[in-house]
């Protein structure tokens, strides 16, 4: 068994932008891990809104129970089946892929806008096709969620550890809201892999992710400040792009779990 790499951590975000969630087990799909970024939410212009224009966004937390979706802010909390939607097609945006969507009620959004203090909608994507993005590397198009740009993004822990060793304040790994973490011999090395299997998953790595500001906000606090970008930038700066971590997609479906070895 390899001891060297096996999964330490598997998070999913049901709802673009807010608080994700801790899980032992999860069904990897191809347009990620079920129920991972199947919702978002929009403004009035139809267009996607997240931390990086409204850091509290973070402070929205998420749990799944018995088919139903709970999302709690502060002391309030609304709740939503996790099938519930209003059947009337949204055309949206995704960055630069169209995304078809549609809205969960309005009583739910109605929620949202009075603690965001902005008219917005929550929407889900209903199926595999809504949305396609194009891999500007492998010129591949892929299927894909109402994630920035991939299914699944993977972490090693030795990546985290290079990082902190730089910085003054310590961060977690929720930072960079991986889908999986992985245990590392070496920093970075996730940037190399080719394929691998997790479980009887079989996994592609597309190419490393190009981290934004979103990352230097708090997510216990919502607070924003100049690290880790300030740091990262300068010793992970390729071709103006800052990278931390990479985007993988699954070749087939199935479950992995904490402690599953990965396998190249």
């Amino acid at each position: 068994m390899n001891t060297i790499h096996v999964v330490k951590e598997i998070y999913i975000y049901p709802i673009k932008s807010l608080a994700g969630i801790s899980c032992q087990t999860a069904l990897a799909e191809e347009m990620g891990f079920e129920n991972d970024r199947r919702w978002m939410l929009i403004n009035e212009d139809n267009l996607h809104v997240t931390q990086r224009e409204y850091p509290i966004m973070s402070q929205f937390y998420p749990q799944i129970s018995e088919g139903k979706i709970s999302i709690t802010f502060e002391n309030d909390k609304h709740e939503f089946s996790i099938d519930e939607d209003l059947k009337i097609p949204i055309e949206t945006n995704v960055w630069e892929d169209k995304t078809e969507v549609t809205e969960v009620s309005k009583s739910t959004s109605e929620w949202f806008s009075k603690h965001l203090g902005f008219a917005c909608k929550l929407v889900r994507i209903n199926k595999i096709g809504d949305r396609k993005h194009e891999s500007s590397r492998s010129k591949e198009t892929y299927n894909v969620s109402l994630a920035d740009g991939y299914p699944y993004l993977l972490v090693g822990t030795k990546s985290m550890d290079f990082l902190n060793d730089k910085l003054d304040e310590k961060i977690t790994v929720k930072r960079f809201r991986p889908n999986i973490v992985i245990s590392t011999e070496n920093p970075h090395e996730e940037d190399d892999f080719n394929t691998f299997k997790i479980g009887e998953i079989q996994f592609k790595n597309v190419k490393p992710c190009g981290r934004c500001i979103m990352v230097n906000n708090d997510p216990e606090k919502a607070v924003v400040k100049k690290e880790p970008l300030k740091t990262l930038s300068k010793y992970r700066n390729v071709n103006n792009s800052v990278l931390f971590g990479t985007n993988i997609v699954s070749l087939n479906s199935g479950i992995i779990s904490v402690g599953d070895a990965v396998v190249f």
